[in-house]
């Protein structure tokens, strides 16, 4: 199976057909030992910056890993951007949540201190969990041999994410209310995000969201999951009140580590990536 290694030392320069790109350190002990790459072999070596080379294995040691580039690939900026608002969640679900959601194409992982998170990021808590997270993308990333490494932005809490949502400009209001069917919806305003709560009870199907229109205009959809006891009521008022909207995915109710991806799933088919 194809591999993708990184270097994030790599100048944009280096990505040329024939240029010979190489990996370093615990990157290159891992192709040399753990995946036992072999000369003539055919992998890529990408920035994690939006450029991968693919090549021939040219040289094999301990310390350094290197190909002769033959293909070039650069990540085209995608819009809308997407961003998985995270609540942080006990055990590992958070992390399994972050890590299906950068295979399936998330740009932005933003961790949230939800009130009902069990999982708290207290102290020196916070850089830990931060650098865990970032480990957890970088290697989804290289699993699914991405161009692009999604950032990991700081953590938040609820007041923190309502002042982050931008105000509903002219338009974006009538995206918010649910349409009776079939009657045809103007495309909105163009509007700068739209932020979505996932959320089980909410009046309105992301599926029927799409069909209205509401997100050929946008440049960022932000997708807001709870932990697992949900959201509080009190915070789902928060972030209506800011500018937020429920919505649902289907008549399951998923787990914390399940509702991201499955949206990030559906919003690919949706905006025609898939």
């Amino acid at each position: 199976m194809s591999s993708l290694y990184l270097n994030e030392d790599l100048h944009p320069d280096a990505f040329a057909v024939g240029a010979r790109i190489p990996v370093w350190g615990a990157e290159a002990r891992h192709a040399a030992q753990v995946a036992r790459v072999r000369a003539g072999e055919r992998i890529a070596i990408g920035d994690g910056r939006g450029r991968i080379g693919w090549g021939r294995v040219v040289h094999v040691a301990q310390q350094e890993v290197a190909i002769e580039v033959d293909e070039v690939v650069v990540d085209a900026p995608r819009r809308p951007r997407l961003r998985l608002v995270q609540a942080l969640a006990k055990g590992d679900r958070d992390e399994l949540a972050i890590q299906a959601a950068t295979e399936l194409g998330v740009d932005e992982v933003v961790p949230w201190q939800a009130a009902r998170s069990v999982s708290r990021w207290d102290g020196a808590k916070l850089a830990k969990g931060l650098e865990r997270w970032r480990a957890v993308v970088r290697e989804a990333t290289k699993q699914a041999i991405r161009p692009t490494i999604p950032e990991v932005l700081d953590p938040v809490d609820t007041a923190a994410l309502a002042r982050a949502i931008p105000v509903p400009e002219r338009g974006e209001a009538a995206s918010r209310r649910p349409v009776p069917a079939p009657a045809p919806v103007p495309a909105p305003d163009p509007v700068p995000a739209l932020t979505l709560v996932l959320e089980p009870t909410g009046r309105n199907a992301l599926t029927r969201m799409a069909s209205d229109g509401a997100f050929r205009p946008v440049g960022l959809i932000a997708l807001v999951v709870g932990p697992e006891g949900g959201i509080a009521p009190e915070e789902l008022a928060v972030l209506e009140e800011a500018g937020a909207l429920p919505v649902r995915l289907g008549p399951e109710v998923l787990r914390t580590s399940t509702a991201g991806p499955a949206a990030i799933a559906a919003l690919n088919a949706i905006l025609g990536r898939w």
